[in-house]
C-alpha cells in the first residue's frame, strides 16, 4: 500500500481541480456511489440494505448507493432524517426509484452509514446520534462510507456514537483519520474507492513495503554496518536491542558497557573499558542510545558524548527522557533517529517547547524543531522526516508486551548502520518489526520477537 493521504483542504482542492477540468460534481459523485455499491454488493452476498443518508454530498453518496443497489435487485431501506443540502445531493435524492424515511430504524442485516463524509468538525447530536446508536446496538454488517460518521477526518478524533464498522470505504482518496486513533480501531476493514482524481505531488502517505538488498560481493563486517549500543544501568534492554540487530543485517554489533553480562550472547562483543575511547572508533557507523540506560547524570554524559560523535544515531527509551535542546549543540541531527511511544512524544514536546494537538501535529511539529527523523510508534505509528511522513499498517497487538520497543530500536539501529539513510531505516525497522511479531505468533515475548527478526528478514529479500 503506498497511497497518498489528504487533509479535508486538499481533498476539497483536488475535488475542485478535477470539477475545473470538466468532471462535474454530479459525475464525481456517481462515481463514488457506483464504486461504493459494488463493495456493498460484495459483502452483502444478496442481503437487504439499510443506508443512512445525512444532508450533505456524503448523503448524495448514500442515494447513489441506494439507487444501484435497488437497480441490480437488492432490498434497499433509506433513512434520511433531514432534507438534503446541497443540490448534488438533492439530485441524487431526486433520481433513487424507492422509499425513503426521516424516522424509521435500520431493519437489514447490512447497514451502509452515509450520514457525515470527510470534513466533520462539530459533535454530532440528536437524531443522528440517536441514528448512530441504534446501528451499535444492531446484530448487523455495518459499512462507513468515506470516513465513520462521528468521527473527525484530519485528527481521527471521535466526535460522537460510533459503532464498531466492518468496513470502511475511502472515497477518492485516503483522510488522514484511516491511519489514526482512536478511530481506526472501529474501522474495520479499509478499502479505497477510485474516483479519478489527480492527487498530485503530497508531503503525505501510506508506507510501501521495503525491499532490503542481500550484501555485495566484496562485503565485510566493518563494510555492512558497525553499530555501537551505548549501554547504562540496566542490563536487559540493551541485550534485546543488541539480539535483534545482530538479526537485521547490521555486519557488526558491540555494546559498549562498564557492567558485565554473563546472559549475552556468544557472538555479541561486549567492550567494558575506556567508553569515550571505544565510541570514537571512526569505523562505527551507527550508535543506539537509550535502552537501559537510565536517566541520571551518567546517562546525559553518555548521550552527550555519543551526539558529539555526529554518527547516525537511534535515540529511544531513557535517551528521550535526558534529550534536550542542550545536547544537540555540534550534533548532527540530520542523522538522528528518535523513536518515541506516546509518553516519550509528549516529554520531547515539552523538553522542545512544542505545542500542538494530536499525536500527528506533535510528530510534525518535533520534526520541524528539532531537525531530526521522528518515529512515533504505538498502533498508530508515524513516521516525520524531512522528505515526508509517513504511516504505517497496523501491526499485531502481541506487539503489547514490554520490551518490544527495544526490539524496534534495535532493528532501526541495525538498519541505519547498514546504509545510513535516517528515513529509510526507520520504514524497513517498523516493517520488519511487525513482520517478526507474525512470525512469533501469539503471546511472545520480547526475547521470542528479537528471534524472529532473522526469518523476517527473508521475507524482504
Amino acid at each position: 500500500m503506498n497511497e497518498s493521504i489528504l487533509t479535508v483542504t486538499q481533498m476539497r482542492a483536488a475535488e475542485r481541480a478535477a470539477m475545473d477540468a470538466g468532471t462535474s460534481e454530479w459525475e464525481l459523485m456517481q462515481r463514488a456511489g457506483e464504486g461504493a455499491a459494488r463493495w456493498v454488493m460484495r459483502v452483502a452476498a444478496g442481503r437487504p440494505v439499510t443506508v443512512l443518508c445525512g444532508p450533505g454530498n456524503n448523503g448524495g453518496d448514500g442515494y447513489v448507493i441506494a439507487e444501484t443497489l435497488l437497480r441490480n435487485g437488492t432490498t434497499v431501506q433509506v433513512i434520511a432524517p433531514v432534507e438534503p443540502a446541497t443540490d448534488t445531493a438533492r439530485k441524487a435524492r431526486a433520481q433513487f426509484d424507492g422509499d425513503i424515511s426521516a424516522d424509521a430504524a435500520p431493519r437489514h442485516p447490512v447497514v451502509v452509514d452515509c450520514l457525515f463524509g470527510y470534513g466533520l468538525t462539530r459533535q454530532v447530536e440528536g437524531v443522528f446520534a440517536a441514528l448512530l446508536e441504534q446501528v451499535d446496538a444492531r446484530d448487523c454488517y455495518r459499512i462507513a462510507i468515506d470516513v465513520p460518521s462521528a468521527v473527525a477526518s484530519d485528527s481521527g478524533e471521535v466526535l460522537g456514537p460510533l459503532p464498531q464498522y466492518d468496513m470502511t470505504l475511502a472515497l477518492g482518496a485516503w483522510k488522514q483519520a484511516h491511519a489514526l486513533m482512536p478511530a481506526i480501531v472501529a474501522m474495520g476493514t479499509r478499502r479505497l474507492v477510485p474516483i479519478g482524481l489527480d492527487l498530485g505531488p503530497v508531503s503525505t502517505s501510506f508506507s510501501s513495503r521495503p525491499h532490503l538488498a542481500v550484501p555485495s560481493p566484496d562485503a565485510h563486517k566493518y563494510r555492512r554496518g558497525l553499530l555501537a549500543i551505548v549501554a547504562g544501568t540496566m542490563p536487559g534492554a540493551p541485550l534485546l536491542a543488541a539480539e535483534a540487530a545482530m538479526r537485521a543485517g547490521a555486519g557488526y554489533v558491540k555494546l559498549l558497557s562498564e557492567h558485565s553480562h554473563p546472559d549475552a550472547p556468544a557472538d555479541l562483543v561486549i567492550e567494558q573499558d575506556n567508553f569515550a575511547g571505544n565510541l570514537a572508533d571512526d569505523r562505527i557507523a551507527a550508535v543506539l542510545v537509550g535502552p537501559g540506560l537510565g536517566r541520571d547524570e551518567d546517562a546525559r554524559r553518555r548521550l552527550a558524548d555519543a551526539l558529539k560523535q555526529r554518527r547516525s544515531a537511534v535515540l529511544d527509551a531513557d535517551a528521550l527522557h535526558v534529550l534536550g535542546p542542550d545536547l544537540l549543540k555540534g550534533a548532527d541531527v540530520t542523522t538522528v533517529c528518535l523513536t518515541p511511544h506516546e509518553g516519550e512524544l509528549a516529554k520531547l514536546c515539552e523538553a522542545f517547547g512544542v505545542g500542538a494537538d494530536g499525536k500527528l501535529e506533535r510528530t510534525r511539529r518535533l520534526r520541524d524543531v528539532t531537525g531530526m527523523t521522528i518515529l512515533a510508534k504505538g498502533p498508530d505509528t508515524i513516521l516525520a522526516s524531512d522528505v515526508m511522513t509517513h504511516f504505517f499498517p497496523r501491526g499485531s497487538s502481541w506487539l503489547s508486551v514490554a520490551g518490544t520497543g527495544d526490539v524496534l530500536a534495535g532493528i532501526v539501529a541495525s538498519r541505519l548502520a547498514v546504509h545510513g539513510d535516517p528515513q529509510r531505516a526507520c520504514v524497513e525497522g517498523v516493517w520488519l518489526h511487525q513482520e517478526a511479531a507474525r512470525i512469533a505468533s501469539p503471546a511472545f515475548s520480547a526475547g521470542d520477537l528479537a528471534r524472529a527478526v532473522k526469518p523476517a528478514m527473508a521475507s524482504f529479500l
